[in-house]
């Protein structure tokens, strides 16, 4: 499971002219499930993304989650993460989960995000989406759960 999260001051969704999810300060985070991944991996992921410390504390130093920042959640399934462009010139998605599978994970992690204190917006799952976000710093931080077996 891959994880594109940036740090924003506000992000929303549209999906056929409507806003799906909107926040304010918080992270508008990406989310591919690969053909690998199981529970574990969206647990891991899920709770690395609720403690990772990229809010600026008084000092200005990068030492809040989310929670303490008192910010939200907008999370948006994104296959594209699998994209392997190693070879051709377009992208291969083998390595990203078929849909059924991919749908199930991403409930899942929106499940677990949701019994946070965090507040959860969320994308459509599959939908043509248009991702609204304004950036700040700017932090981008990318994770895969590939990375667990490294702790």
């Amino acid at each position: 499971m891959r994880l594109v999260i940036q740090r924003v001051s506000e992000g929303c969704v549209i999906v056929d002219g409507s806003i799906t999810g909107s926040i304010g300060n918080g992270l508008v985070v990406f989310i591919g499930i690969g053909t690998l991944d199981e529970e574990e991996d969206a647990r891991y992921l899920c709770d690395k993304l609720l403690h990772l410390r990229i809010f600026p504390d008084e000092a200005g130093k990068m030492n809040r989650s989310v929670e303490e920042a008192r910010g939200s959640l907008l999370l948006i399934s994104q296959f594209t993460l699998y994209g392997d462009c190693r070879r051709g010139r377009r992208p291969s998605f083998d390595q990203a989960a078929p849909p059924d599978r991919a749908l199930e994970l991403y409930h899942y992690f929106v499940e677990i995000a949701k019994r946070s204190p965090v507040r959860v917006e969320t994308g459509i799952f599959q939908a043509t989406m248009q991702v609204q976000l304004v950036n700040e710093g700017p932090v981008t931080i990318w994770m895969d759960s590939a990375d667990r077996s490294r702790r």
